[in-house]
């Protein structure tokens, strides 16, 4: 889908389809109000009605008037013109402050991934045109508006680029086309790109890594992609789970939790587009995207429910669920990265828990760490990019569940409540002390991927993590 700006009073523009926002306020003084109530439109949130012989599209907003509800009406509006056979819409202005809402609206919402399809259905509607003049008639600055324009496609791409990973099947994306992935992006987006096979990973004593996907027939990989600027205003590390399948190992996940097991790798995904767009904006900030790619399977090596594994920090694990695997590859790659890297913060992000759905519902990324302030500015940094996300509070009881009679930290909670917090205090274990405060782990579990449709989203991956990324990098690295 292209995405424009021009120039122009909206009028004054070529195309077959205008997109006009109507709100209950207004209905009563727009020009095709008769029209329109006989269609039964009301101007509620996100209803469409076409006025074919105007050529026109009304697509309702509510009166809050939020970039919220103007990213995902844009985004229904989109998915309805796609449905038609006109090839370009044009679209006014709504204030400039609502222009990079319009243009994810429209760029997320567009989004198909029919790489599986042996017919693909393409929709006629290529090009999506902005006037640079408000509703009312009122110019905005050009500049501005393009900067915007230019600013926003760029993590929205990224966006689209984590949704297109996260939706590869796992006999296509495995841990070394994981690798593969990540050296391509290295050399279009001039990053460095270092990736350890099994013999690296051994060398550097990820045992725990090694462990879960030593029953697979496809090998880890750790991946290490930089981008360096000269002079870079803050340093920051960011590490994702990459589990290309998760079965569930010995600990076998039942037959319906299997399905959609290729999310699991959304928390690496999230890492390589966040510093895909980075490189774009070309931000003054140095990023550093560590990935475990892992395969969890079963088979005569399999790890075990009982095996004490020694992690790279030399810390001992006892296993009592191989399928609280993820933890056990982010302990390994934590430690990898801040031995590697001197960071002014670590993020770690990661489909972890089932827990973190149950407790906040399927469309919010819990947000975890010791420190109260930096996760404030996250809780703060979602919502203004649009994501939803929510605290979850460590508390010093709940580390007790995690104690081990037999090793350093046990791999799973003694009791099935807080499942997401105490995952992240297993992470914590692998946390040098002099980072704590500057670390925050991100469960996307539930936000990752949707079976159903909703917002800006439709059927698969959501790219969660990258959004609300880019707006607090921008924010608090200047």
């Amino acid at each position: 889908m292209n995405v424009k700006l021009y120039n122009k009073p909206l009028e004054q523009i070529d195309a077959e389809l205008t997109l006009e926002f109507v709100s209950a306020k207004t209905l009563e003084t727009h020009p095709h109000y008769a029209l329109l109530t006989q269609a039964g439109f009301k101007g509620e949130q996100e209803q469409i009605t076409p006025l074919h012989e105007h050529r026109l599209l009304i697509c309702g907003i509510d009166n809050t008037l939020s970039d919220e509800f103007y990213r995902s009406a844009m985004a229904t509006a989109v998915k309805a013109a796609m449905n038609y056979t006109y090839t370009s819409l044009k679209c006014a202005q709504y204030t400039s402050e609502r222009f990079s809402a319009l243009i994810e609206g429209a760029v997320l919402g567009s989004y198909k991934f029919e790489h599986y399809k042996s017919e693909s259905k393409p929709s006629k509607l290529s090009d999506i045109i902005f006037s640079n003049e408000n509703s009312d008639g009122i110019s905005n600055e050009i500049d501005l508006l393009e900067a915007t324009l230019n600013q926003t496609l760029i993590i929205a791409k990224a966006t689209n680029f984590v949704r297109t990973l996260v939706n590869q099947t796992p006999y296509d994306m495995t841990p070394q086309m994981m690798a593969v992935t990540a050296d391509q992006l290295a050399g279009s987006n001039h990053l460095e790109c270092t990736i350890l096979d099994v013999n690296g990973l051994e060398e550097e004593k990820m045992n725990a890594m090694l462990a879960v996907g030593r029953a697979s027939h496809n090998p880890p990989r750790l991946i290490h992609l930089a981008y360096k600027p000269k002079n870079p205003r803050k340093v920051i590390t960011l590490v994702g789970k990459g589990l290309t399948y998760d079965s569930g190992g010995l600990s076998l996940k039942a037959a319906a939790s299997m399905v959609t097991m290729k999310m699991d790798k959304a928390g690496a995904c999230a890492v390589m587009g966040i510093i895909k767009a980075v490189s774009e904006l070309k931000l003054d900030i140095e990023i550093h995207a560590f990935v475990g790619a892992v395969e969890n399977m079963i088979g005569g090596n399999a790890y075990k429910p009982d095996d004490v594994l020694v992690a790279k920090n030399g810390k001992t694990i006892e296993v009592r669920n191989t399928d609280a695997e993820g933890r056990l590859v982010l302990a390994d790659v934590l430690g990898y990265a801040q031995e590697n890297v001197k960071a002014d913060y670590i993020f770690d992000y990661a489909t972890l828990t089932g827990a973190c759905m149950v407790a906040l519902g399927p469309y919010t990324t819990g947000i975890m760490g010791h420190n109260e302030a930096l996760k404030q500015e996250w809780l703060n940094a979602a919502e203004q990019s649009g994501e939803y996300c929510g605290n979850l509070p460590f508390n010093r009881h709940l580390k007790k569940l995690i104690k081990s009679d037999l090793a350093d930290v046990c791999n799973v909670s003694s009791k099935p409540y807080g499942g997401a917090i105490t995952a992240t205090l297993f992470l914590d274990n692998f946390i040098d002390e002099d980072m704590k405060q500057k670390w925050v782990h991100f469960d996307i579990a539930g936000s990752a991927y949707t079976e159903s449709a909703w917002d800006v989203h439709t059927y698969g991956g959501t790219g969660a993590g990258v959004r609300m990324s880019l707006n607090w990098l921008m924010e608090h690295c200047k």
